[in-house]
C-alpha cells in the first residue's frame, strides 16, 4: 500500500507538491510515494479530470495530498469535465465528510494579518466543515428555461440526521483535546436545513458530549465575530457552504492563504485527503513565486492524522515556525523568497 498518493494538479499545484516531496525525502525517507494526474491536466491528457485508475490508486493509499485544480483555460469545459469536478468526485468517493481547516497564526506572522496583532496573535482556531453533503451535492439542481423565456437556476440544500451527527461528533472529539469549546454555525432562523442542523447538534451534545461547552451561532454573525474577536472560538462546526466561506475568512487572519493547510477525514482506517486551501493561482504559476508552506503543512497534517507519525509532524511544524522566526518570507508574506528558497529555509530548520 502506498503511504502518500500525490495529485499535483494545475497551476502552482505541481510547484508546491514538488517542495513537499523534498521535505518528505529529508524528514521521512522511508515513506512510499506515488502520484497521478488530476484536474485540468488530467482532462487534457486522459479526457477526464480524474480517471478511474487514479481514483482507485488514491483510495488504496493511506493518505492523499493534492496541490490545486483549475484555471481559465478550462472555463468553457462541460461542468462534469471541469477540474473542480475531480475534486468533488474525489471527496465523495473517499467519503471524507469532515474537513479540518485550522487557522493558526504563527507568532512571527502576527503583523502579516490585516487585523491588529493583539487580535490574531496566538490564534488557534479549528473549523470543521461538512464536506460531502449540502448544497454542493444536493439534488435536484440545474438551470431551466421557464414558459416566459426567462431562466431559473436552482440548487438544493439537504442534510440528513446522520450526516450532521457524524461531522458534529468529529468537532466534539477535537474540542476535548483542545479548549473544550464548540461553536455550531448555521442559519436556523431562515433555513429548514439549518434548523435541523441545530436540533441534531444539540441532541448529540446532550446525549454524548455534555462535558463540552456548546454554543450556537448564526453563520452571518459568525463571519462578523471571526473578524471582530476570533480568539473567542476554539472549534467551529458548520455545513459545506458556510464552511467554505467562513474558513476562507479565518484564513486571512493568519496573514495569507498560502499558510493554510486542510485535512478531510472519513471513517477510521480510511485514507484522508489533504490539500492547501489556496487555489491554482494561474497568475503566478510557473514563476517559482508560490508559498509552499500550506502544502508542507498539509503534509504535516497527513503525518499526524493518517500516517501515525505525530513526532515527525511535530518536527515539521516546529521547523516551519523556526524558518519564519528567522525571517523567511515569500512575497505573499511581504518577503522576496521564491518557492524553493522558502523550502530551503524549512529544510535548514529541520
Amino acid at each position: 500500500m502506498t503511504d502518500l498518493f500525490l495529485l499535483p494538479g494545475d497551476g502552482i499545484g505541481p510547484e508546491v507538491i514538488a517542495e513537499v516531496k523534498r521535505v518528505a525525502a529529508a524528514l521521512t525517507p522511508d515513506l512510499t510515494l506515488d502520484e497521478g494526474l488530476f484536474g485540468g491536466i488530467a482532462y487534457d491528457t486522459e479526457g477526464a479530470p480524474i480517471s478511474d485508475a487514479t481514483l482507485s490508486a488514491a483510495m488504496a493509499s493511506k493518505a492523499v495530498l493534492m496541490g490545486a485544480v483549475g484555471g481559465p483555460q478550462w472555463a468553457s469545459a462541460p461542468r462534469d469535465k471541469r477540474p473542480e469536478a475531480a475534486l468533488l468526485r474525489l471527496r465523495s468517493e473517499m467519503k471524507v465528510y469532515a474537513n479540518l481547516r485550522p487557522a493558526l497564526c504563527f507568532g512571527p506572522l502576527a503583523d502579516a494579518s490585516s487585523l491588529k496583532r493583539e487580535v490574531v496573535e496566538g490564534l488557534d482556531l479549528m473549523i470543521v466543515r461538512e464536506l460531502t453533503g449540502g448544497v454542493y451535492f444536493g439534488q435536484p439542481r440545474g438551470i431551466e428555461t421557464l414558459a416566459n423565456g426567462q431562466q431559473r437556476g436552482f440548487d438544493t440544500q439537504v442534510y440528513t440526521t446522520s450526516e450532521i451527527e457524524r461531522v458534529a461528533r468529529v468537532a466534539f472529539e477535537l474540542a476535548r483535546g483542545r479548549r473544550n469549546k464548540v461553536a455550531s454555525a448555521e442559519k436556523s432562523n431562515v433555513m429548514e436545513s439549518g434548523l435541523l442542523w441545530r436540533e441534531v447538534v444539540e441532541a448529540l451534545h446532550k446525549r454524548d458530549y455534555a462535558d463540552v461547552e456548546l454554543t450556537h451561532i448564526l453563520a452571518d454573525n459568525a463571519a462578523m465575530q471571526i473578524v471582530r474577536n476570533p480568539q473567542q472560538f476554539d472549534v467551529m462546526v458548520m455545513d459545506n457552504l458556510f464552511g467554505d466561506i467562513l474558513s476562507d475568512i479565518s484564513a486571512q487572519l493568519t496573514g495569507s492563504l498560502g499558510m493554510l493547510p486542510s485535512a478531510a477525514l472519513g471513517d477510521p482506517g480510511k485514507p484522508g485527503l489533504y490539500e492547501p486551501i489556496h487555489g491554482s493561482a494561474p497568475d503566478i504559476a510557473g514563476q517559482g513565486l508560490a508559498n509552499p508552506l500550506a502544502a508542507i503543512l498539509s503534509f504535516e497534517m497527513a503525518l499526524r492524522w493518517s500516517l501515525d507519525r505525530a513526532a515527525d509532524a511535530d518536527r515539521l511544524k516546529a521547523a516551519v515556525e523556526k524558518a519564519l522566526e528567522g525571517g523567511a518570507r515569500t512575497r505573499d508574506l511581504g518577503g522576496e523568497m521564491g518557492t524553493t528558497q522558502m523550502t530551503d529555509a524549512v529544510l535548514a530548520a529541520l
